[in-house]
Parts: structure tokens; sequence; C-alpha cells
């Protein structure tokens, strides 16, 4: 089985849109009418995935994805809680339809409503309606609820704390992603993505979080941004701040997924990352829906063709394709058995 970790619903019907833009013009100004959850058909979420997400997996040898909502749709840096609350019950509510109407093929993660430094309860609370009720598999956690200014307390801090208690309690894993970006200087699919991605990685180098939640688990997108290419200066840095060898004090709580969108940079991570903390991945449709490569004539976010041209014997395809994915979510593990796959 192929196991793409990292989906997301870009293409949700349009009357999703309106609601949001309809809630924000509410939280602006509270004397007007206060938005109505979009009315939006079984047909329509069939239409907007099969034609989309669905086909294209089936046409590059995908069985199986895990689902979120838009990833820069998150939107955290609005500060309203409420607003923050029921925008990620909206967004998971479409994800759980999706996902009971085509369940041989999609597995749902949860946005959680963070607001700039604010209360994580409600983030605890979606994310137990979700797992507990509905049967998510995972959540997404925003590093930088501000949207590209980082002023939030890092991954280590005891602000955090509460959340992942709950994510240890219910054994799921969150991958680290962030949000749209309000800075100018970070344009979000390219510097403010990958800055969060390895600024989350030297955060985790710079705590003990692992020590206080052994179980904890994180999966860090984009091939894990600069890391495996820059390995030996997080090695080096590890050291000059006097932390344990990364192989203990990090790699068995983190991993990294492949959407790396050239062959040599897939060979790179593969070659410097041990290949149990890889999970295939392509965020598609994402970062570069529909876009080829001009020289190959091939897609950038095909990455499924990248590993293929590796020199992987068949036990190594299964661990990167399938086994590595469900020992980090063991609630699809579980459902898949279930499944009897």
């Amino acid at each position: 089985m192929i196991i793409d970790c990292h989906g997301h619903y870009t293409t949700t019907p349009p009357q999703h849109d309106e609601f949001r833009k309809a809630q924000l013009a509410h939280l602006a100004n509270p004397s007007s009418p206060e938005p109505k959850e979009a009315e939006i058909s079984d047909e329509e979420i069939r239409s907007s995935v099969e034609d989309n997400q669905l086909r294209v997996l089936r046409e590059r040898g995908g069985d199986l994805m895990i689902f979120s909502p838009k990833a820069s749709a998150m939107a955290h840096h609005i500060e309203d809680p409420k607003t923050a609350k029921k925008w990620a019950q909206v967004n998971n509510n479409l994800i759980y339809r999706v996902a009971e109407m085509f369940p041989e093929n999609f597995a749902a993660v949860c946005q959680l409503p963070q607001t700039p430094n604010g209360s994580l309860d409600y983030s605890v609370e979606e994310l137990r309606r979700c797992v507990e009720e509905l049967g998510f598999v995972g959540c997404n956690l925003n590093p930088d609820p501000s949207g590209g200014f980082w002023n939030s307390k890092p991954l280590y801090d005891e602000y955090w704390f509460p959340l992942y208690e709950a994510m240890v309690e219910l054994d799921v894993p969150a991958m680290v992603h962030v949000s749209g970006s309000c800075n100018p200087n970070h344009y979000a699919l390219g510097p403010h993505y990958l800055n969060s991605d390895t600024t989350a990685f030297m955060q985790f180098i710079e705590g003990d979080l692992f020590s206080r939640f052994p179980t904890l688990r994180f999966v860090i997108p984009h091939g894990g941004g600069a890391v495996p290419y820059h390995w030996g200066r997080f090695l080096g840095l590890a050291e000059r701040l006097k932390r344990p060898p990364l192989k203990d004090h990090v790699m068995g709580n983190v991993f990294f997924d492949t959407c790396v969108y050239n062959q040599a940079g897939i060979e790179l991570l593969l070659k410097v990352i041990d290949l149990d903390n890889i999970l295939f991945a392509s965020e598609m449709l994402g970062a570069v829906p529909n876009i080829k490569d001009p020289v190959t004539g091939q897609f950038w976010d095909d990455t499924k063709r990248y590993i293929d041209a590796l020199n992987l014997s068949g036990s190594e395809q299964h661990r990167l394709y399938e086994a590595n994915v469900r020992r980090v979510y063991p609630r699809l593990d579980a459902r898949l058995k279930e499944m009897g796959r």
C-alpha cells in the first residue's frame, strides 16, 4: 500500500469560502448578521475531490492520503478565539465528510483553532472531538500563529504542554504546519513554510521535550525544511548547546516527509536521514499544483516518481511508502487493520 501522509483540501466548494468571507465581515462589524454555515451537498464534495486529489492520487499510483484542511487558510493570526473555533470546526467537519465518503482513500487530520498566544483550551477540545468522536488520526500544529512574525512561545515551552498531554493520551502525532504569511518579507509557500520547518527542528534540539513526553511524535513537512541539507550544522549546534546526540535527543520522535520536488533533493534526504524517519508524501494539491518541470515534462509534486527512481529494496520501499506512516499514525494503522488492509 502507498500512503501519502500530507494532503490538503484545497478544492473546497465555493460556498465554503463565501462563509469564511461572511464570518470575517461579521467579526469586523458585529452588527452585521452572523453567517450561517454553508450548505454543501454530498455531491458537491464528491465532485470537488474526485476530479482533483482522488484523481491525481490514483493516476500516480497512490492508495490513501492523510487529508487535512487547506493550510494557508487556517489563518491563526486572527485573534478572536470564537471565530477560530468555528472556522476549525467547519473545516474539520468537511474533512470528516470526505473521509466518510472515501474511506478507502482518505484518513482525516484536523485543524486546531489556534490564536496568537491564546489559550489552547479550544485546541484541546477540538482535538478530542475530532479524534474521539470523528475518528481522526492526527492534527496539524501551527508553531507560528502570528503568521510570519514568530511571537509565540517555542515548541518546547510549557505553554504547549496541555496540547501535548492530549496528543499523548490520544496517541496521535502532529504535523508541524504553518498557515499563511502576514509578513510581506516571507512568501507563504516558500520561505515561510520552509523556515517554520527548520525553526521547529531547531526548537526541538534546544529544548528537552521528549524526555518529558517520550511518546510524543511530530512530522516536519516539506522534507524537513533546511535540516537534512545542512545536517552537519545541526549536529554541530547540538554539541555546541551541549545537547545529547540527535539520534537519542530528537530523532526517536521527529519525522520528515518527502515533499521535496526534485530528484537530487530526495536522494540527499534519504542519504542523510535514517529511512525509518521518513514518511512518503506529496502535499498535493498544494504549493505547486498542476505545474510541470519544463526539463522533464513531469509534475514537480509527483514525489513517487523520484522515489521509484531510487535503488531501494522491496523492504525499503515498504517502510517508506507504508510501514513508517502506520507506525507514526497508530490510529490509522488500527483503522486499516479493521478494514482488512
